[in-house]
């Protein structure tokens, strides 16, 4: 990230990391946090061979799990608190291959309604390349409205 996080973003990103830590499928996937702030968030994978499919490049499903984690992190971070949130609808363009490396997932929190959240999230290969960018819908799991 290239500039400074605030104390208080500072304090949510800790508190999202001990959070994933709680996680299952995250901890099996690998997936870091980043940064997290008010509507973004950012996570990284160091790419081990458990993520390859059988042509030696990350395998789609592994890129989809996190962008669509990262973003339903990005869109937590514009809900009240205890408002739910499930993923309603994905669709990823996979863009260049993904051979190895630590790939940065980026997400950002589109648009807010009151009872769906749009987010996009890019993910780039080490080099910094655009592997994948993802648009997930989201919708709230408990309650009528998602507005602060």
């Amino acid at each position: 990230m290239s500039r400074k996080m605030t104390p208080e973003e500072k304090q949510v990103t800790e508190m999202v990391r001990r959070r994933m830590k709680e996680s299952k499928s995250s901890e099996l996937l690998g997936f870091d946090v980043e940064s997290v702030h008010e509507g973004r968030a950012i996570f990284r994978l160091d790419v081990r061979p458990r993520h390859k499919q059988i042509h030696g490049v990350v395998h789609g499903g592994i890129l989809a799990a996190l962008a669509d984690t990262t973003a339903a992190i990005a869109a937590y971070t514009v809900v009240p608190k205890g408002v739910e949130i499930a993923t309603l609808e994905l669709k990823i363009n996979y863009l260049e291959p993904v051979p190895g490396g630590r790939v940065k997932a980026d997400a950002r929190v589109l648009r807010k309604g009151r009872n769906f959240i749009v987010a996009e999230c890019e993910i780039f290969n080490e080099t910094g390349t655009l592997a994948a960018k993802a648009l997930m819908t989201f919708s709230a799991a408990g309650g009528n409205t998602l507005g602060k």
